[in-house]
């Protein structure tokens, strides 16, 4: 258990934190919750010891450990993935040096009944029984679990970590400290490295942990999942609350209107006691109500409503300059780097004013898709942009890029052109850099802060195709929801690379889903795509069983291959190998069900095959119009509206073709 008593942190003029006191109990899953700069991270800081409070002091029992990840961080690149998590068994190598050399010094001694045998034996038996509760006997397995669970393949246990990405790292950072099993883990914004599959398994890992957890993250899904108790930051105090985020945004909200009908209730009461006294006063017949009143007004417990942080972004993006019909156009887009496909046979149309989420497991070319649309990488098949499109992109790693030696007001000033130069204080005003903010040197910014400056330069020039990689990390809840409307009433073309499920979820009706060198498109919002995700799993768990047991039936051979290098991902080689195992039988309802959507599918197709057939006709016609010497302006404008509509035709009987 950890007590925070009476912290107090003082920055210049500003109180991060105004005497707190709480407790961290032994099974605890906390959300540290509170606006970008509130002190969320300082105080990850000050628990972890690395970080001085101006007074107040954290009480740790002896032996208590804290795990502690960073949202930035130093790597080691010297070793490989596998050495590297191997790091987080260090302590149980000491240990097992330790217990080795007091089993040595047991065997040496023969004074039995002494005190100093006594405590000798005790540690020994000590030492044996914290290697069986941190997994020393089977460290290579856990070390692999950890590692496969956060995204890794076992092919990459054995490469360099300089050839991965800041990301990537961060990921074998996490897998150290969750090997470790610390008392107490405190995770910044672990979310921003992993993609939804390593989300839900650490969600997972979390439900399941035998310590306690503090984190930071602007994951509301993941908050949700993950955590039983939230502690809001704000304005120097906290708040304490017995449950995960949205509940605890609800019983915020009931507490303050409750607070506020007590408050005025009160007002009200005092008003009127005042208001008699006033009256009375002068009185002798009321003297004594005059002055028991006036007894009771100087004891009353005055009622205060919990200061809230009402600042706010106020963010609009300028109106789009109008851009052709399909701002992106992909065929057989590919590209690679020396002998690694990234992605192959990529075909994508974008639509003005559309919406979509490019999502999948780092690593899998979300961004390098992007640098290709933004004619950063070359690339193989054809990559068009429609006409008069005009790209705002906002990269991963934005935020970083800017230069911390300069304040925000230089930053935003050194873009600016023309009349914008005039409004620069108006701008930073809206985006909560008012004042005294905005001649703060960047350096100095939280995270959110500084993606939030990243995001005025975005807006300093009109575009019609915003493409955001992670704009959320960093944000705190209410600037990611007036990013998210700002995005829906954005008048042109976004594409978002994201893993924030609720950021997605009622801002995109498109999904391209990113993996194994493919890209597949799902129509509809994120929740539609994991439902189908979900489908798909279940579907691969039961080819999985029924491979399984067509196994169970051959006869045991032996092996001598260790099992751990069996890879799970074989199902379908036996499912091939067994011509007997077939496809579960379908029931005569469910027959009939298929057959119909299949009659369906088939009509869909002749119905566009005719439209398709009827288009190209009219567009005959007009050709031959046109080549006699008929060119009026209705001719052409007829002409470039039906060549849009038959394709418009071609592209929905491919998807017909590929879906129905």
């Amino acid at each position: 258990m950890i007590s925070v008593e009476n912290l107090t942190v003082e920055f210049s003029d500003k109180v991060l934190f105004d005497h707190v006191s709480y407790v961290i109990n032994d099974k605890d899953r906390i959300a540290l919750a509170g606006r970008n700069g509130a002190g969320k991270s300082t105080m990850l800081k000050i628990i972890a010891g690395l970080q001085n409070p101006t007074s107040g002091k954290v009480n740790i029992q002896n032996g208590y450990t804290i795990g502690y990840l960073p949202q930035t961080m130093i790597h080691d690149d010297d070793t490989t993935v596998i050495e590297e998590a191997q790091k987080a068994f260090s302590h149980i190598h000491d240990m097992e040096l330790r217990l080795e050399q007091a089993n040595s010094e047991l065997c040496d001694r023969e004074d039995y009944e002494s005190e100093g045998y006594q405590r000798l034996l005790d540690e020994i038996n000590l030492l044996n029984e914290h290697l069986a509760m941190m997994g020393g006997n089977d460290m290579i397995g856990n070390i692999e679990k950890t590692l496969i669970g956060l995204g890794f393949l076992r092919s990459d246990f054995n490469r360099p970590t300089s050839e991965f990405s800041g990301g990537w790292r961060m990921r074998i950072e996490l897998a150290k400290i969750l090997l470790r099993r610390p008392d107490l883990l405190l995770l910044d914004e672990p979310t921003n490295h992993l993609d939804i599959e390593s989300i839900g398994w650490l969600e997972n890992f979390i439900s399941n942990y035998s310590g306690a957890v503090m984190l930071v993250s602007h994951d509301r899904a993941f908050l949700d999942k993950a955590t039983n108790r939230t502690i809001e930051i704000s304005l120097g105090k906290i708040y304490d609350y017995k449950a995960a985020y949205s509940k605890y945004v609800e019983l915020r909200k009931e507490r303050r209107e409750q607070q506020m009908r007590a408050y005025q209730n009160q007002q009200k009461e005092i008003k009127d006691t005042e208001e008699f006294i006033e009256r009375f006063r002068y009185k002798a017949t009321k003297s004594v109500q005059v002055q028991s009143r006036i007894k009771a007004l100087e004891k009353i417990e005055r009622i205060e409503v919990d200061a809230e942080d009402n600042s706010a972004l106020r963010l609009k993006f300028p109106p789009a300059p109008r851009s052709g019909s399909y701002p992106v156009i992909m065929e057989g887009v590919a590209k690679s780097f020396g002998d690694h496909n990234v992605f192959h046979d990529v075909e994508m149309t974008i639509e003005r004013g559309s919406k979509v989420a490019f999502v999948g497991k780092n690593g899998e070319g979300k961004s390098t898709l992007v640098k290709c649309i933004m004619g950063e990488l070359e690339h193989e098949g054809s990559l068009k942009l429609g006409h008069n499109v005009k790209i705002g992109y906002f990269a991963q790693n934005q935020a970083s890029l800017l230069d911390g030696e300069i304040t925000v007001f230089d930053t935003i000033d050194r873009v600016a052109v023309g009349d914008i130069r005039t409004k620069i204080r108006d701008i930073l005003g809206a985006f909560m850099f008012g004042g005294e903010a905005s001649d703060k040197k960047v350096k100095v910014l939280s995270g959110g802060e500084r993606s939030r400056l990243a995001m005025i330069k975005l807006l300093l020039e009109p575009v019609n195709l915003l493409i955001l990689d992670e704009p959320t990390n960093h944000l705190d809840m209410v600037s990611k929801d007036v990013l998210k409307q700002a995005i829906k009433e954005f008048d042109g073309t976004a594409i978002i690379v994201s893993h924030d499920r609720e950021f997605l979820d009622g801002l995109v009706s498109m999904v391209y889903e990113f993996g194994g060198g493919v890209v597949k498109p799902h129509i509809g919002g994120i929740y539609d795509f994991l439902e189908h995700k979900k489908i798909e799993n279940l579907q691969e768990l039961e080819r999985s069983k029924s491979a399984a047991k067509a196994d169970a039936t051959k006869p045991v051979q032996q092996s001598k291959q260790p099992a751990q290098s069996v890879k799970p991902a074989q199902p379908a080689q036996s499912v091939q190998a067994k011509p007997a195992s077939k496809e579960p039988q379908l029931s005569y309802e469910e027959r009939k069900a298929q057959q119909r959507r299949e009659r369906k599918a088939q009509q869909a197709v002749a119905e566009c095959e005719q439209k398709i057939a009827a288009k190209e006709a009219e567009i005959k016609a007009l050709e031959e119009k046109m080549a006699s010497g008929i060119t009026d302006n209705a001719i052409f404008s007829d002409y470039s509206r039906l060549k849009k509509e038959l394709e418009a035709l071609e592209m929905e009987w491919m998807y017909l073709m590929e879906n129905g």
